[in-house]
């Protein structure tokens, strides 16, 4: 017996050892390849970021991660913080497929899963105790509660005395798929009587607009959950590093953009009008600012195809299906301007809003004829001619590889009146029926028909010869070798 004793205590010991060989940097543990098997072996839970010291992105996440690593350890959690700088230990990165800055992957018992959870400490820290605990805790005092809600920004409460009932269900599963809130759930009768409240009843409590919200909707996951999303943020939300990804990761795909100039007398006026109109559509359009003075958000501003000197001023856009954009009949943006564009964009009144260049004066000088919006249809849809028409982005790298490979391919076509060779901007014209999804695209307009054929062949100058002499036939069904460089959807909800 002393003998298996001695030899727990070795064991121990040894653990204790060689935890203290890794260091830490203000609560985060720094890891490579020495140590990082030791260290999932050592801590049960533990959340890695792979970073680059040069990364923008990293450098803002840094102090919200080391908060969180305090924060967890005055909670009195087993959670462990570490740190990977990439760049250096680049078989680590490798190993745990890290593509990009920052990456974040947590442990369980040694076993990685993608993080998922936001940015800033208090999601970081609510994302790890969903992770390593019950999806919510259970209160048994009126204290219990009042430490809960006190502890974050936003806090969801459910007050079953009954956890099988249709709603208590609905709730613990709510509680379960979203994991940047923290969810409690109690049956005590003081706590029911401190927050007078029913059985049945579901209370989200927040630290900014009105305090705390009922929720009284169905029994129904979906509306319980979207209640909860949608409520969880300020009436008005500000877009930046630590928003995004709960703007666009949210249940709300709607979205009003304020393009505004902070410090200017139109902000104070255009977000108090935007807060008194948007209480009512909270679960249907998401209403968010963008502060156009932040060079980082001038890509946002050239995706709307908008101008500083515009500022400041309203879009619609949807994220899902095509990322339609819409804009407001008026500049001036009162409650009364924003309140109509927003119901009229959910009664279905409004026209998308479509980029537009001015025609070229040029534009059919060369061989390879330059389209935009307002010329396209009279150039493509021509029923005389074959056109074939390349959607680009000007900094799309294998747009820009084929280049010199279009435009001999417009030269040889050059004489035949039946052909047309072309091009158009994709990110800076837009057109109602065509949604390009990737760049390049290459369309075949059919002529008497108008039949529209997408090239999937090589990119090279015989198989796109072949494919306008064969009227859309050759290279139309097969396989490309190199697909777009960069989706549109995703590129565009990385620039937002």
């Amino acid at each position: 017996m002393i003998f298996f004793q001695v030899l727990a205590s070795f064991f121990v010991l040894g653990a204790f050892s060689q935890a203290e060989d890794i260091k830490a940097e203000e609560g985060v543990l720094v890891l490579n390849k020495a140590n990082f098997e030791e260290a999932t072996k050592l801590h049960e839970f533990l959340l890695v970021e792979f970073y680059a010291p040069w990364c923008g992105h990293c450098k803002a996440l840094a102090p919200e991660y080391e908060k969180a690593a305090k924060s967890l350890v005055e909670k009195e959690f087993s959670i462990k913080l570490g740190k990977v700088d990439a760049t250096e230990e680049q078989e680590l990165a490798e190993q745990f497929s890290v593509r990009g800055y920052p990456t974040l992957k947590f442990f369980k018992n040694g076993n990685p899963v993608e993080y998922s959870g936001g940015r800033q400490a208090d999601d970081i820290v609510n994302w790890l105790i969903k992770k390593t605990g019950p999806p919510a805790r259970d209160l048994a005092s009126v204290e219990d509660a009042k430490t809960f809600i006190e502890e974050s920004n936003v806090a969801v409460i459910g007050f079953f005395k009954d956890q099988s009932s249709d709603l208590a269900k609905a709730f613990l599963a709510v509680a379960s798929a979203v994991d940047d809130i923290p969810f409690a759930i109690t049956s005590s009768d003081d706590v029911f009587s401190n927050y007078e409240v029913q059985d049945g009843t579901v209370l989200l409590f927040k630290k900014f607009d009105e305090g705390q919200v009922v929720y009284d909707g169905e029994a129904s996951e979906t509306e319980l959950k979207k209640f909860i999303q949608s409520n969880s943020l300020p009436l008005l939300v500000e877009f930046n590093h630590e928003t995004a990804q709960k703007i666009f990761g949210g249940e709300i795909k709607s979205h009003l953009l304020l393009f505004l100039n902070k410090g200017e007398e139109s902000y104070e006026k255009v977000t108090e009008a935007a807060r008194s109109v948007a209480k009512p559509f909270r679960e249907q359009v998401l209403f968010v600012t963008i502060d156009a003075t932040e060079e980082d958000h001038q890509r946002i501003l050239e995706f709307f195809g908008m101008k500083k000197s515009q500022v400041p001023a309203a879009r619609i856009i949807k994220l899902e299906e095509d990322m339609s954009k819409f804009k407001p009949e008026s500049d001036e943006l009162t409650a009364e301007v924003l309140q109509k564009f927003v119901q009229d964009f959910l009664d279905g009144n409004l026209k998308q809003h479509l980029l537009s260049q001015e025609v070229p004066e040029d534009w059919d000088k060369e061989p390879v004829k330059v389209l935009v919006a307002d010329n396209f249809e009279s150039v493509a849809l021509n029923t005389e001619k074959n056109v074939l028409v390349e959607f680009y982005a000007p900094w799309c790298g294998h747009c820009k590889q084929l280049v010199p490979i279009y435009d001999k391919v417009a030269e040889h076509f050059a004489e035949d009146k039946d052909v047309v060779i072309a091009k158009i901007d994709s990110t800076a014209n837009e057109l109602e029926t065509i949604k390009i999804t990737g760049f390049p695209t290459l369309k075949f307009f059919k002529k008497e028909t108008n039949e529209v054929v997408d090239y999937n062949g090589p990119r090279t100058f015989e198989a796109l010869v072949k494919f306008v002499e064969s009227g859309g036939v050759e290279g139309a069904a097969a396989e490309e070798p190199e697909g777009p460089e960069v989706e549109l959807g995703e590129n565009a909800k990385d620039e937002l």
